[in-house]
């Protein structure tokens, strides 16, 4: 059992089977993590002691307990604790080769996607250079000098004569 299965069982706060197994420095065994665990013996022993704290002696007081203290070997193995490291080692590394590989693809596809982006922008400034020249040529066609028109001149004899007709045309001459 764990320690809250063991607490409930006595109707205590695990942190109180916590402390009993510390102050009355207890040989129980751990997980691998660190956890108690229990055996049938154990939880014996842990009723005992509440019974003698529920009869009004102080925790420091059970020496009974002290005496009965025997020695234990924690059932951690080594070779399968090697085992299980060396396994997360490997999976590790085969999520690290994995994830180098994953990182390698994602900047190849992005720096083909930054080249063609960069390609379209070269193209578009070829059109806008040429539509830039384009303009501009057409402006300089507009502003370049006017060729100097020969001024027009009326021959003066026409409007004599015109002036005459309408004179005359007035008087009757």
């Amino acid at each position: 059992m764990n320690t809250s299965e063991v607490a409930k069982l006595l109707g205590v706060s695990a942190s109180t089977i916590q402390r009993w197994v510390k102050q009355l420095g207890l040989p129980m065994e751990k997980n691998e993590r660190g956890h108690y665990y229990f055996c049938s013996d154990d939880i014996n022993l842990l009723k005992e002691i509440h019974e003698q704290l529920q009869k009004g002696t102080l925790l420091h007081e059970i020496t009974s307990v002290n005496e009965q203290k025997r020695v234990r070997k924690g059932s951690v193995k080594a070779n399968d604790n090697e085992k299980a490291i060396e396994k997360l080692s490997t999976k590790i590394s085969e999520l690290e080769i994995s994830l180098n590989a994953k990182a390698d693809s994602v900047a190849s596809y992005q720096l083909l996607q930054h080249r063609r982006e960069i390609e379209e922008l070269q193209d578009h400034v070829k059109d806008l250079t040429q539509h830039v020249n384009l303009l501009q040529n057409q402006l300089n066609n507009l502003t370049l000098p006017v060729q100097i028109e020969k001024p027009i001149v009326f021959d003066q004899s026409k409007d004599k004569k015109k002036k005459k007709r309408f004179v005359s045309s007035i008087f009757g001459f």
